[in-house]
């Protein structure tokens, strides 16, 4: 089984990453660069969570086997476990193989690898990847050429530092660097700067993590929380509307001015690809392809402009999608909580939708997941689950923030986590040695990560769901990925003491320090920065608790959810009435569509059955005469057969036009049930049809 562990985990891992990324980007229509740069970014970063444990316990094993080689025998041991490759004696010293040992000599070059290649990622090929999607070149020398003007300040930047270090290494005297040294302190500055991202994200995400899920249980919370997204997405979706229409008509006039026979109609023909198809149409239909153009009459958009419209048209196009899309989502969404807030007053125990899921449900879901066993769960098990979810969380934050504030302390060890795997590598448990750090690790870097799904930068970086996020958004991510897990695993070790720098123990230390090499170089970060800094994550707690980030933005102008607020009022209630309206809507498709189908369904059947019947019965002298009366009419008219076949059709598909003198309202959110839908049609909410008696 020697291995097995590291290859089943590379594979899990993997597969985990792909998961991920199909749910937020767009595998078919981003570019297949972007998705393989962004993939292997995420694979290398979840498969450092994920394979550390196994370090942990190898190196525990190997503590222990050094420490039987350079020590007498016990005189007796009663440990046994799952582990042992053999029945312990008395004269054999307790160090037993674990299942999931790794060889020695496989380890550090598995962690050099993946170390550096995500550091070559991060540092040097996404943030190039990121200014070449961005660009709105039409060849790949065009794009490559931005992409580079655009990161020469940005490498530039670290270039002139390195330079410095390295000319006052060559002339102070005292300093003897190798190539060693040069590498860690190399290491040293990328997991600094990480870790100060770092504490900033998993102070956010300590508390903000367990309290989603408490304020979840409360009742309404969701509700109110889903109409106030509502108000900010129909803000952003009409602004996104607007800026596509602006951005349309630009095109509008470039299509018009520069035609089939001019040197930039190539480029005009790739912006009109990334148009909307109805944009597409409606401009394929206006142009005229036989006009020649003149240089000298008209004024023609150089290449540097189409350039810059061709980038509008790519973010402008993918907002306007991303907000529709998001805007239907949102809607279920509320439509689902408002269908859970009345079933809790429900006594049926039968859990009612008021629409339908548009998609059909896999049986076996329809067959365990019934209508009882979905009210028991949203009405009444979801909130305490949920409770009980909250409060274990809120004792996992606990223990991080004491042992942030306490693993320097060796004599006594504060630090819970190094208190755990100390009681467990006494008894060689590898089992509780390998669950308690995998719990441990993944829990940190749940807080860290789902903070970087959750911020928003404007709307140059955001992380959406259903395979909304743009290219420059999954390359970010990655980026931040690649910074901030190795000065995490590195926060992790020091917690539970593992990292000889923190644990001042001369012990064999596992094989990812061991590839960071020694931070005695950089004394005064090894022994101030990566011991004091983490105690901040105490102040960013606090802070996160009573909302001080929240309160600032919205000092600022950008509108957060806070229950204490007038601003948040008034949008929950802007939110409300918008859910309102779309529900009505919704249900009047429904009811107009459920009348069609019974109209037809009562009356097509017996028009069809009367008319068979009348043709079977008619009479041969009547069938003699109605047709020489039709031969003759033909020739003075058209024929009345098509003038009834029409007739009949009308009013198959006629919709019965109902009033209702209770329904009617001066509100002009009421009066919407009057108003002409795009299926040529009126509908009302009334239920009763004026053709009942036909």
């Amino acid at each position: 089984m020697s291995g097995a562990a590291l290859g089943l985990e590379i594979v899990f891992v993997f597969f985990l990453a792909l998961f991920l990324l199909h749910r937020y980007g767009d595998f078919k229509k981003q570019h297949r660069l972007v998705i393989v740069g962004t993939l292997l970014a995420w694979y290398l970063c979840f498969l450092i969570v994920f394979i550390l444990p196994l370090d942990v316990s190898t190196t525990i094993y190997n503590r222990c086997k050094h420490a039987a080689a350079n020590s007498s025998p016990p005189e007796s041991s009663n440990i046994t476990g799952l582990y042992a490759t053999a029945t312990p004696v008395p004269s054999q010293h307790p160090c037993f193989k674990p299942w999931s040992y790794i060889p020695d000599g496989i380890m550090p070059i598995f962690w050099r690898v993946v170390y550096w290649t995500s550091q070559f990622l991060t540092w040097i090929l996404l943030p190039f990847m990121q200014s070449y999607a961005r660009s709105g070149g039409f060849s790949i020398t065009g794009k490559i050429k931005t992409a580079l003007i655009e990161n020469a300040i940005y490498y530039g930047t670290y270039l002139l530092i390195f330079g410095a270090f390295l000319i006052y290494v060559a002339v102070n005297p005292h300093l003897h660097l190798e190539w060693n040294q040069l590498q860690t302190i190399g290491i040293a500055a990328a997991n600094t700067w990480g870790l100060f991202l770092l504490v900033l994200l998993l102070g956010y995400g300590l508390v903000e993590i367990p309290r989603s899920y408490w304020n979840g249980a409360k009742k309404g919370y969701l509700l109110m929380k889903t109409y106030f997204k509502a108000a900010k997405l129909m803000t952003e979706k009409a602004d996104a509307e607007e800026t596509l229409e602006d951005v349309m008509e630009e095109v509008r006039k470039v299509n018009e001015s520069i035609k089939y026979n001019h040197p930039l109609r190539k480029c005009v023909d790739t912006i009109l690809k990334k148009c909307p198809v109805e944009y597409q149409e409606k401009m394929g239909r206006n142009m005229d392809d036989y006009e020649d153009f003149d240089e000298k009459r008209n004024a023609y958009p150089s290449e540097k402009s189409l350039v810059k419209l061709h980038k509008q048209v790519i973010y402008s196009v993918q907002r306007h999608r991303r907000t529709q899309v998001q805007w239907q989502i949102l809607l279920e969404q509320a439509f689902y909580l408002e269908d859970v807030a009345k079933n809790e007053t429900s006594g049926t125990c039968q859990f009612v939708h008021t629409f339908q899921s548009p998609e059909p449900e896999n049986r076996f879901i329809q067959y365990f997941y019934n209508p009882t066993i979905e009210w028991y769960w949203e009405c009444l098990l979801r909130p305490w689950f949920y409770r009980i979810l909250a409060v274990v969380l809120s004792i996992f934050s606990v223990i991080v923030v004491w042992s942030e504030c306490t693993f320097f302390s060796t004599t006594p060890v504060l630090s819970l986590f190094a208190v755990f795997i100390q009681l467990a590598e006494k008894t060689y448990n590898y089992i509780y040695i390998e669950i308690a750090c995998f719990l441990s690790i993944f829990f940190l870097s749940i807080c860290v990560y789902s903070t970087v799904f959750r911020i928003r930068v404007f709307n140059y970086y955001y992380l959406a769901s259903h395979h909304q996020t743009d290219a420059y958004s999954l390359l970010f991510s990655g980026m931040l990925f690649c910074r901030l897990t190795p000065p995490l695993c590195l926060n992790f070790l020091g917690l539970t003491h593992m990292d000889s720098s923190i644990s001042h123990q001369n012990t064999q230390p596992t094989a990812y320090t061991s590839i960071m090499g020694s931070m005695k170089v950089l004394s005064f970060i090894a022994d101030g920065f990566y011991i004091y800094y983490p105690m901040l994550v105490v102040i960013l707690c606090i802070a996160t608790y009573f909302s001080l980030g929240t309160r600032c933005l919205n000092l600022l102008g950008f509108q957060q959810f806070m229950g204490d607020n007038d601003m948040t009022s008034d949008l929950v209630d802007e939110g409300k009435e918008l859910i309102r309206r779309e529900k009505r809507k919704r249900q009047r498709q429904e009811e107009g569509e459920n009348r069609r189908r019974e109209w037809k369904e009562r009356y097509g059947h017996s028009r069809e059955d009367s008319t068979r019947n009348r043709n079977v019965h008619i009479d041969p002298k009547e069938s003699n005469f109605s047709d020489i009366s039709t031969n003759r009419s033909s020739k003075y008219t058209r024929s009345n057969n098509r003038s009834e076949r029409d007739r009949i059709e009308l009013l198959q598909d006629a919709e019965p036009l109902d009033f209702n003198a209770e329904t009617f309202t001066d509100d002009p959110l009421e009066s919407e049930s009057g108003r002409y839908q795009p299926g040529g049609r009126y509908l009302s909410m009334s239920r009763s049809r004026i053709f009942d008696d036909v």
